[in-house]
Formats: C-alpha cells, sequence, structure tokens
C-alpha cells in the first residue's frame, strides 16, 4: 500500500491505477474508508451553473460521496456564484467550524484552467450543453452533463465525437437509467416478458403560453452575452433568463431560442427509456411525422399540446403526446409494461398524474426472474455515483455520450416534425434527411461570434 501512496491524485484518476486502488470496494465508498486526511484519493469537482436544477438536484446528490469534494462553483450571474459558494461551504462545514474553500468563478475558461479540478457538473441552459461539454473533455476533465445534450443534432454530433475523442469518462443526467423501477421495465422487455414490442407510447406535457414582456435593464451582476452564448442577440428580461430573487422555473425553458421545450427536456429522459427497452440505444427513427400547437403570442414559444411519431428500422414505432400518462409504455405481442417516475426531481417540475412507478397487463410479468444466461442490464444505485464511481475505474457510463446524443437527436427529430408538419425520413447512419434539403438545414444554428464551435474545439 505504501508504494500506492506514491501515486500523485491525477495520476489515480487519469490511469489504470484508481481501479486497482479502489478493487474489492463496492462502487462508491466513504473517504473514512481510505482516510479523512487522504485528500488525494477525492475526486475535485466544479460546478458550472448554480442555479436551480445545479442546487436543488446535483450540487446535493455529489455532496453525499464523500469520495468527492465539490471545490468550485461558476455562473454568470455573480449572484449566484455567491450564493453557490455559500451552499457548498455549508456542505462541508461541521462541528460548528465553517469551512471557506470553495473558489467561485464568472468565467468557465478560469474554472478549466485550474489543474486542481477535476471534473466538472454541467448544470447551465440547453443551449449552453454541447459548447460546455466539448471544453471541458478538451481541458482534460471528466463531464456529468445535465440533459438534454445538445440545442441542435449537429452540436450533438460534434460533441460526442469530442468526448470519445478525449478518452474522459461522461455521463448524461438521465438518472432514469439508475431508478430501479425504469430499470425493470427495460430489462423485463428486453428478455421479451411481452412478446416482441411493437409500439412505445410516451406521454409528455406540454408547455403553456406566456404573456408578452417588455425589455428591462440588464442586472449588473449578470453577463447577459454571454449568458446568450451562440445564439442571437436579443434584449434583456427577467421573464426570459431566470429569476433574480430566488431559484424557481426559469424563463428560457419555454423559449425555442435555448431549447424544444419538454419534447427535449422531459422527452431525453423518456425516449432515453424506451430506447433502452427497444435496444435501439445507438440508433433513431427512419421516418417521423406529427403535429403540434405553437403560441401565437407572448414571450413563451416552445410547443404545447402535440402528437408525433416515429417508425424504426426494425418496424417498431414510437408515439409521444401530452394525450398519454406522463411515462413509457412497451407494448408487445404478449402484453404491455408501463413505467414512470414517483415523484418530481425538483419541486417546480411540471405536476400531473403519473400512476403507478410499475405496471403491466398481467401482474405475473413483473414477478418474473431474469435467469442467469438472459439479458441483465447495467444498474447502478444512484446516478452521481456511478459516474463518481467510473471517474476512479475508467469504465463507462450508464449512459455515455453517443447514447445520449442519440436520446436527444431522437426528440429534436420529432421536434423538427412538428415544425415542418410532413413526414420525414432520416438516415441514422448518415444523420441526414433524405431528399430534403429544407429539413437538412434545421440540423444546425448560426452560431454567434465569439461563441460556439471551431475547428479546434468551443471557445
Amino acid at each position: 500500500m505504501a508504494e500506492k501512496q506514491k501515486l500523485s491524485r491525477r495520476s489515480i484518476l487519469k490511469t489504470g491505477a484508481g481501479a486497482a486502488i479502489t478493487a474489492g470496494f463496492p462502487t462508491i465508498v466513504p473517504s473514512s474508508v481510505f482516510g479523512q486526511t487522504a485528500p488525494s484519493n477525492r475526486i475535485n469537482v466544479g460546478a458550472i451553473g448554480v442555479g436551480r436544477i445545479s442546487r436543488t438536484h446535483d450540487l446535493p446528490a455529489i455532496r453525499k460521496y464523500e469520495l468527492a469534494r465539490i471545490m468550485a462553483v461558476c455562473d454568470l450571474d455573480a449572484n449566484r456564484v455567491e450564493q453557490g459558494k455559500t451552499l457548498v461551504n455549508g456542505f462541508y462545514s461541521t462541528g460548528g467550524k465553517p469551512y471557506d474553500g470553495v473558489k467561485g468563478y464568472r468565467d468557465y475558461h478560469e474554472l478549466l484552467a485550474n489543474k486542481d479540478v477535476d471534473a466538472v457538473v454541467i448544470s447551465t441552459p440547453d443551449h449552453q450543453h454541447a459548447v460546455l461539454a466539448v471544453n471541458a473533455v478538451r481541458a482534460g476533465k471528466d463531464v456529468y452533463l445535465q440533459k438534454p445534450a445538445s440545442l441542435t443534432i449537429a452540436e450533438g454530433r460534434y460533441m460526442s465525437d469530442a468526448v470519445r475523442a478525449s478518452k474522459r469518462v461522461f455521463q448524461i443526467g438521465s438518472q432514469q437509467r439508475s431508478w430501479k423501477q425504469f430499470h425493470r421495465a427495460c430489462e423485463l422487455v428486453r428478455n421479451g416478458r411481452i412478446g416482441d414490442v411493437q409500439h412505445v407510447e410516451i406521454g409528455l406535457p406540454g408547455d403553456p403560453s406566456g404573456p408578452e414582456a417588455r425589455e428591462t435593464p440588464v442586472p449588473p451582476n449578470l453577463n447577459y452575452d454571454a449568458w446568450l452564448g451562440t445564439t442571437p442577440q436579443v434584449y434583456y428580461t427577467e421573464m426570459r433568463v431566470h429569476p433574480q430573487k430566488d431559484f424557481d422555473r426559469p424563463g428560457w425553458l419555454r423559449c425555442e431560442q435555448f431549447g424544444a421545450g419538454m419534447i427535449t427536456g422531459w422527452g431525453a429522459h423518456h425516449v432515453d427509456t424506451a430506447h433502452w427497452g427497444m435496444n435501439t440505444e445507438l440508433t433513431g427513427p427512419v421516418e417521423i411525422w406529427g403535429t403540434a400547437e405553437f403560441p401565437t403570442h407572448g414571450l413563451w414559444n416552445v410547443h404545447g399540446k402535440f402528437k408525433t411519431e416515429g417508425r424504426y428500422a426494425n418496424g417498431m414505432s414510437m408515439s409521444i403526446s401530452g394525450d398519454y400518462p406522463n411515462g413509457i409504455k412497451f407494448i408487445g405481442t404478449k402484453g404491455w409494461i408501463f413505467v414512470t417516475r414517483e415523484q418530481n426531481v425538483t419541486a417546480s417540475d411540471p405536476g400531473g398524474p403519473m400512476g403507478k412507478p410499475l405496471e403491466a397487463s398481467d401482474a405475473k410479468i413483473l414477478d418474473s426472474v431474469i435467469g442467469p444466461n438472459e439479458i441483465h442490464l447495467a444498474t447502478a444505485d444512484e446516478h452521481h455515483a456511478n459516474w463518481l464511481d467510473c471517474v476512479r475505474s475508467r469504465r463507462e457510463t450508464l449512459a455515455p455520450a453517443e447514447i445520449a446524443h442519440r436520446a436527444c437527436s431522437t426528440c429534436l427529430l420529432h421536434h423538427m416534425a412538428m415544425k415542418t408538419k410532413r413526414k420525414l425520413y432520416w438516415d441514422p447512419m448518415k444523420e441526414r434527411f433524405k431528399n430534403d434539403d429544407d429539413a437538412n438545414a434545421m440540423l444546425s444554428r448560426p452560431q454567434r461570434a465569439p461563441y460556439g464551435f471551431n475547428k479546434t474545439g468551443a471557445v
């Protein structure tokens, strides 16, 4: 053991030595196992974006594992930087003794340049996801990225390729893969307990329209130009960005400039689960069509009520609509299985009935035992723990970059069908539409200088 202690922390995390040291331990373990005075055993984490989802989901989850230490926070809102530092410092204050070891940044480039940071959790608005992930892996950081993976299919492809080339550990925040009922449902489906899957129904809510919102001065604490990033310059109004006085659900979630709405917001979760059960995680539909209602006035312009359809090369089909119960229903030749959440991830997530977490056409299906020679899907007790475990072991996570990209791109294809109002024909291998220049033009968006991707990476 004395010989192993000579290894530097970063060499442990970047080589197989980490796997050797953790051999025999059941994934994530408290730091007390390694010794409280051994900070070289810890994974130093930086948080980029410390708003609603970061404060209520990502940071509290990572904080639970003493193997990790959140050492830095970054946000384009200076107030949120300070609030993030206070939150994380509070995590590590014990016995009445205050802790003040968290560094704050307003420029994520500076955080990524800190060589003491081993890994980052990215919890920003959707339009920043792919750009930040590319920068992070090229800076040598392992990445936990909130879903959806990208704003466009072209960005998602760029990001997945960059992660693969970097050999960094990547996890998309598709935490349903770590929830027992979703794992159980997909494993039963993959092992033929409902026969051959023919159709999948996904229930997703839409978003409401909103009022008009007049231009107001940009708060001095917010770098609004960098917040807009690659997207077009538009006037500031708090209703478009995030609340200045609390951490309630932000307005950008309902603006197409920054995301596609619920079809990617929750769709990235449910489509990923559907792909897991359908065994289509590395492909996508070949035909997509559907309709949607969009607001005719007001600031918020993402889709409302909708129904879209997709057909896969293997003959399976998928319908997505708010008319279905929130969740995923696998329909096969011998029955069906429905799976959903027990509760929302954050208090400000959309409500609505979700039904029982796991149901089937015949209760006996749910009691079925998966035999030793059948398909056993990878599992984890908690999604952030799986990421940290893989940072140490250098194994692939439950939700790696290519799977994240394929789930997100499928959601974006359904969104394009809403917008074009016609059937689209997709080639999942080439990631291009067949004989449809107008639809292919929607695969990417113009990127506002000086932000976005270039030949050497993202800026």
